[in-house]
């Protein structure tokens, strides 16, 4: 599909609106449309995302679909839409019809405004005889308000065939007000027929490379009954990491020419689009300077009155590649200063300079707020993490350490802002770390100045070991708390006096029903910044 053509689609289908009569599509009866499920997003004070996806047949990838097929949907399809302030829908304060397009994967996205902020509100959709099961989201508290409390939690890393979504399950037990999402949502990868055997669960759909390939894994992923029952609980927050995409890729390079990489991560960023809850104003041409025709800008802030900023980044999309690494080729797995001299290269970046001076600015209008937690949403670990023992050092080439100058840009943002109290969290390295952000890694004596979480994984198998963690934390004594046995995710209750984190574990990633328990339990105190233990597994 052309970008332009595109961008009206998405624009037009958000609007929060009655259709006039004439674009009214067919209805369609006794069929399961919903079986991916929705989902709510981007609250803001008077409002939020609504979403859902339209799907006929089976779930692609599943026994079912590959004896049957997957019977898609032909032309769009009207869906009515309603949010009300109880559970029966007696006080129904929106409603309205939105287009299931087939260039937007049959997708839905309803910018819903106009609320009362701060408040629980219920909605669903409706086709002809189908109807969603009921789901609840709210609003955020008005801007200038300090909310007393707010209890969210942050994951990533949920692949499909390595694990059971029972965290998911706890979750929901969390009495949250959202979720904050950071990555790979998805894995693109095809399950190696020889593994099939050895996984708690398998699919047979290929590597996504094409746009109908990354729906069919959305699809099959948004299928899983604990997930959807998550979406369902409250908003989530959502950005990306790799896998949405391609594993490793930076910008626009990945492990295959140009050409076909940019088409993929063309394919990849659309559907992601298609099946996340976020505003049609992402898709815009890129930031400024970096814009591309695939481009959708998802670094965005979502505040929580003044009790939280959330600066939810983008670390893929604007990175340069990771350094030593031919384009084209796979990235090196550790990088050395010695050995790499693109390691120290000032100029290297990870968000981007548009982006980096955007989150500089939010940091400031934080300490002019007087915002109490500044929470820096990233993909990945932020602190150093040396390998070796001093003075020797080895460093992991894709998370921040391989862009040492691009994060001691940020902390020196962090120090000439001086937000009140500043908190990184993360995911990707399928590992719970719990870490004190110093002003300057390469000085283990200077001061500390803001504070980090980083969660394991909801269900993807983790390639380090109790012993590697073990030395690392005796490499890096800023880090007070690593754990790569588990599966999981971290749960906060913020309130104007503390962030108190609490990092789950899931028993058995194997069973959907497994128990989750608390691996940790760690508090930032206002004013404070590090973490201090509070119980411990």
């Amino acid at each position: 599909m052309q970008r332009r053509t595109f961008l009206k689609l998405a624009a037009a289908s958000a609007l929060a609106t009655q259709l006039p009569r004439w674009a009214l599509s067919a209805t369609l009866r006794e069929r399961d449309l919903f079986s991916l499920g929705v989902a709510s997003g981007a609250p803001a004070p008077d409002g939020f995302v609504l979403w859902t996806r339209l799907l006929g047949g089976a779930i692609p990838g599943t026994p079912q679909a590959d004896a049957h097929g997957t019977s898609p949907l032909q032309g769009p399809l009207t869906v009515r839409w309603e949010v009300a302030e109880d559970e029966a829908f007696r006080r129904i304060v929106r409603r309205g019809q939105a287009q299931a397009l087939p260039e937007l994967g049959h997708s839905v996205h309803v910018e819903v405004d106009g609320l009362r902020p701060d408040r629980w509100y219920f909605y669903r959709f409706m086709h002809g005889d189908a109807v969603t099961a009921l789901a609840r989201t709210r609003t955020a508290p008005a801007s200038d308000t300090l909310a007393p409390r707010v209890r969210f939690a942050f994951a990533s890393c949920q692949r499909w065939e390595q694990g059971h979504y029972a965290a998911y399950r706890q979750m929901r037990q969390e009495d949250l007000d959202l979720v904050v999402f950071l990555g790979d949502y998805i894995y693109e990868a095809a399950v190696p027929a020889n593994a099939r055997a050895h996984l708690p669960r398998t699919h047979s759909l290929p590597t996504a490379t094409s746009l109908q390939d990354f729906r069919d894994r959305y699809a099959l992923y948004k299928s899983d009954p604990l997930l959807q029952a998550m979406h369902a609980a409250c908003p989530w927050l959502v950005t990306w990491d790799d896998h949405e995409v391609q594993n490793d890729y930076a910008g626009r390079a990945g492990s295959e020419p140009a050409a076909a990489f940019l088409a993929r991560r063309t394919a990849g960023y659309q559907a992601f689009y298609e099946n996340m809850p976020i505003r049609a104003s992402a898709l815009v041409h890129g930031m400024a300077g970096l814009g591309t025709p695939d481009a959708l800008s998802i670094h965005a802030r979502h505040r929580w009155g003044r009790l939280v900023d959330f600066h939810l980044l983008d670390d893929r999309q604007y990175r340069d590649l990771q350094p030593c690494r031919e384009p084209g080729q796979l990235r090196k797995g550790s990088v050395s200063p010695g050995d790499c001299s693109a390691l120290g290269d000032p100029r290297r970046t990870m968000l981007g300079s548009a982006q980096e001076q955007w989150l500089a600015q939010g940091l400031v209008q934080d300490q002019r707020d007087q915002t109490r937690w500044s929470a820096i949403a990233q993909q990945t670990i932020f602190s150093r993490r040396n390998y070796k023992a001093p003075p020797q050092e080895a460093f992991h080439s894709d998370t921040w350490d391989g862009y040492p100058a691009a994060r001691q840009r940020l902390l020196d943002s962090i120090a000439a802002a001086a937000p009140r109290n500043t908190v990184f969290i993360g995911g990707d390295i399928h590992q719970h770390y719990a870490c004190n952000v110093l002003a300057e890694f390469s000085d283990p004596s200077s001061q500390v100045i803001a504070s980090e979480f980083c969660t394991t994984s909801i269900a993807s198998a983790s390639g380090s070991s109790m012993e590697s963690a073990a030395k690392i934390m005796a490499h890096n004594p800023h880090i007070v708390h690593a754990r790569p046995d588990q599966r999981g995710y971290i749960v906060v209750e913020s309130t104007p006096a503390r962030w108190a984190a609490t990092l789950r574990a899931v028993e058995d990633v194997t069973r959907a029903d497994s128990a989750v328990g608390t691996q940790a339990a760690f508090v930032v105190e206002d004013r404070r910044p590090g973490v201090q233990l509070v119980s411990a597994s």
